[in-house]
């Protein structure tokens, strides 16, 4: 009965329930879930209408679009449609929370509303573990992900770029931990706790090779130029494992072994794991093939130069070891002596030469080749533009430029234009670049534009040191584009005027009253502007007195007057070839001296007229951190023979009378060479030698011009002018000295005759416009003679050591060295052994130093 009276009561209320969803009301007063209709009576409904709510940032159309309904569709409610409306909306990875809903029904129309929650956005990465230049780094690769929707998708993202950074780095164990937290200035915004730990760097245990038959392991590993193992020996390259070098030795490894005429080698495959917590281990599976040679060389194509001519430029003959790499160079260039194919026709003017090594047959071991030439039209040099130069003026620049219009395009004159430009020292070397443009085969012509970036060129001198007892300062400006002309034009100041390629170097040293020294130089490249005529202008005074503290009736007093000018004339020479250049001095010494130690004399005045011949052959390719090329000077020197013509009997005249009117003749040589070693490494290679002669036998050498030899190579102030200094690293200034003289550092008069011989391994660390920084470890020896019976140019004081150079176009070139010199100097034991020195030059070009 119980059971009975139940299922009647269930029967009336299900009944009651499908109609009032059979015979809905027309509208609602709010909106319901679309899923909280009956599934016992689902109906066909036509959509009139869909809304979105909830949306912050995302566009509401667009999701309307992605939940695929449109109005006047049918929809069938409650079923598998509502179900698929909210899975797609899910699936795009936006929302925390997705709703159908129905805001109205009117008989069989039906009115939907997306209801949705937006997951919250990014405002800000917090990152912590890493130093504050690598967040940086991190916030540019992850600068894009802000404001974005924080999904596992941003999250994974991040972490993989985050390692990915630090892997590259040789960093294989970073581990990436990421929290989220509410932003307090926005609701619908999180913070991301981004906390790095890079571990330590993961070092290269071993490196195995598998495959490999005709090469040697040992050799395969010296091809993985920056994949080294980690033993004490492997001095170059790093240790470290990182993915992106890998990567490059991997190509490096099978274009040596194709270049050794193993032209199928290829890497089968390789595999990188884990030794331990620091370490991994490589193994490479290569296939080697056969070792192929080249057979017979054909050409054709060719019109302008004849087979035997471009045969012998690229030296490849039949039963040599097959090699594309080299093949390639000798007919696209670049070789270092400019002597392949490509260069010929670019002299020529053939701008679109192009030569195409078609492999004509493979058999056995053997490769024939046709190498097939298009010459093309020969161009002619239409017009030369100048891109880039805001402050120089165009005539300094294009005046440098070789190509000219009406010339035939010229490779070589366009490298040598390029290198004349950046001798110029305005412009940023590594950012010259002549570009060929407008070409135009109907007519042969073409159109080469010069871009260039200016630099700082202007440079300061500001110092202060202590030596002799006293503090020292010295202040010094040169003005290395200067322009005369508009010096009374105020508007041109910045703060001289600039743009003229003169130059203008003003120097002053000090210490009070008891010593000082200022000095004037000008010079001009191109005197008149038509030709490279090169004129200089130089005037100097320098004092030094101990008059400040003594009476000049004590013993303790001196003083040393000299007063100098100079003019200079010099033209660019295009014989033997047209790096040389010929430069004249006339210069004007006045020395006063008073009880002043340090000459051969102590009283008296002198007087040093000398006419100064210099011929300069410079080739150096970059003037601040040559790699090929050599600056060789040499310089003849003299005074007019005044004991063969006055009636002074230099028999029995005093120091005084001898030297009052001084004269000599002089000698000097300096040479350095430049050249790639491997990679970056680069040899300079440098000898010098000095002599310093008398007319007459009885005239000792003159007690100035002589060569001072030792320390850093610069000008100590104790000396002022009259002397050559010498640097010698390892050595104290001025401390070598003849064998069997008791002359010492602080009382050397200088010596007449030297020789330096020294080599140099250079390395860069930084090459760009603000600032140049190499290092570099030397070997280098020398020493003085007072007479050539004395002479011995293997007699020489050695040391070694290791420095570095930092250019800055406001300072100039900065050196810091510590040099250790292995000889003994006589009655000076601290003179030698391990020395400091630093030495700042304005002169670039390799200098002499």
């Amino acid at each position: 009965m119980n059971k009975f009276l139940f299922a009647i009561l269930f029967s009336v209320i299900s009944t009651a329930a499908i109609a009032q969803v059979s015979n809905p009301r027309p509208s609602l007063s709010k909106s319901i879930p679309a899923d909280s209709l009956s599934y016992l009576n689902p109906k066909d409904y036509i959509i009139g209408g869909i809304s979105v709510s909830g949306t912050k940032y995302l566009d509401k159309d667009v999701l309307v679009q992605i939940s695929k309904l449109s109005k006047g569709d049918k929809i069938n409610l409650p079923g598998e449609q509502n179900a698929a409306v909210i899975k797609r909306m899910y699936d795009q990875g936006l929302f925390d929370d997705v709703q159908l809903n129905i805001t109205k029904i009117n008989l069989d129309t039906i009115y939907l509303e997306i209801a949705v929650v937006e997951r919250p956005r990014l405002s800000r990465m917090h990152i912590t573990g890493i130093r504050k230049g690598e967040i940086e780094d991190l916030q540019k690769k992850l600068s894009d992900k802000n404001s974005k929707i924080v999904n596992e998708n941003l999250l994974s993202t991040t972490t993989a770029i985050i390692k990915k950074h630090f892997n590259e780095k040789g960093f294989l164990n970073t581990t990436v931990t990421i929290k989220q937290r509410k932003d307090p200035g926005d609701a619908n915004s999180v913070i991301l706790d981004v906390a790095v730990d890079k571990k330590q760097k993961v070092m290269i245990n071993k490196v195995i090779f598998e495959g490999n038959t005709a090469f040697s392991s040992k050799k395969l590993k010296k091809y993985l130029k920056k994949t080294r193992e980690r033993k004490w020996y492997n001095l170059f390259g790093s240790k470290k494992f990182k993915n992106d070098k890998y990567e490059e030795d991997k190509t490096n490894l099978v274009t040596q072994m194709q270049d050794k005429g193993y032209r199928d080698a290829q890497i089968v495959s390789d595999s990188v794991w884990k030794n331990d917590e620091k370490t991994v281990n490589v193994k490479i599976k290569v296939y080697e093939g056969h070792k192929y040679y080249f057979g017979n060389i054909t050409w054709s194509g060719n019109a302008r130069y004849p087979t035997a001519l471009l045969s012998k430029l690229l030296r490849v003959k039949k039963g040599d070891v097959f090699s594309e790499e080299e093949l390639s160079k000798r007919l696209s260039g670049p070789t270092p002596n400019n002597d392949d194919v490509s260069t010929l026709y670019l002299d020529g003017g053939y701008l679109t030469y192009n030569a195409d090594p078609v492999q004509t047959k493979i058999y056995n071991d053997t490769v024939d080749l046709d190498i097939r030439i298009y010459e093309g039209p020969q161009y002619t040099i239409n017009r030369v533009l100048l891109k880039g130069n805001d402050v120089t003026n165009d005539k300094v620049v294009m005046r440098e430029i070789r190509t000219k219009p009406g010339q035939k395009f010229n490779k070589e004159l366009l490298i040598r234009s390029t290198r004349d430009i950046a001798q110029l020292g305005n412009f940023d070397e590594q950012k010259t670049e002549p570009k060929p443009t407008n070409i135009n085969p109907a007519d042969g012509t073409v159109d080469i534009i010069y871009n260039v970036v200016e630099k700082p060129s202007d440079q300061i001198e500001l110092s202060g040191g202590f030596g002799g007892g006293q503090i020292v300062g010295t202040l010094g400006l040169t003005f290395n584009n200067f322009s005369l002309k508009n010096i009374f034009n105020f508007k041109a100041y910045k703060p001289l005027p600039k743009g003229d390629g003169q130059k203008l170097s003003l120097r002053g040293q000090s210490s009070g009253r008891t010593y000082q020294n200022y000095s004037f130089t000008f010079s001009e490249p191109w005197l008149g502007g038509k030709k490279p005529i090169f004129f200089a202008l130089s005037a100097y005074t320098q004092l030094s007195s101990t008059g400040q503290y003594y009476a000049k009736t004590d013993p303790n007093y001196n003083n040393l007057r000299i007063n100098g000018i100079g003019v200079t004339l010099g033209k660019r020479l295009n014989w033997p070839d047209n790096y040389f250049q010929l430069n004249y001095s006339l210069n004007f010494d006045h020395y006063n001296l008073d009880n002043y130690p340090g000459y051969i004399f102590q009283n008296g005045t002198s007087y040093n007229i000398k006419l100064t011949q210099e011929i300069t052959r410079n080739s150096l390719d970059a003037p601040i951190f040559p790699t090929q090329g050599s600056n060789i000077k040499l310089t003849l020197q003299g005074t007019p023979p005044y004991s063969l013509f006055n009636n002074i009997n230099y028999k029995i005249a005093t120091p005084e009378e001898k030297y009052h009117f001084v004269e000599y003749y002089k000698f000097k040589f300096d040479a350095q060479w430049f050249q790639k070693i491997v990679g970056k490494l680069v040899l300079m290679s440098q000898v010098r030698f000095g002599y310093l002669g008398e007319y007459n036998s009885i005239v000792p050498p003159s007690p100035f011009e002589r060569f001072k030899l030792g320390g850093d190579g610069m000008q100590s102030y104790q000396f002022l002018q009259g002397s050559d200094i010498i640097g010698l690293r390892g050595y104290q200034n001025f401390s070598i000295v003849p064998e069997g003289s008791n002359y010492n550092a602080n009382n050397n008069p200088g010596s007449p005759i030297y020789d330096k011989f020294t080599l140099e391994v250079r390395h860069p660390v930084i090459a760009s416009q603000s600032a140049t920084i190499f290092v570099l470890a030397f070997a280098e020896g020398g020493n003085v003679w007072n007479s050539f019976d004395q002479f011995n140019p293997f007699n020489i004081r050695r040391s070694a050591g290791i420095g570095a150079r930092v250019f800055l176009p406001i300072f100039g070139l900065l050196g810091l060295d510590y040099g250790y010199g292995f000889d003994k100097i006589p009655g000076n034991p601290g003179a030698n052994k391990g020395q400091f020195s630093f030495s700042i030059s304005q002169s670039l070009n390799g200098g002499f130093n």
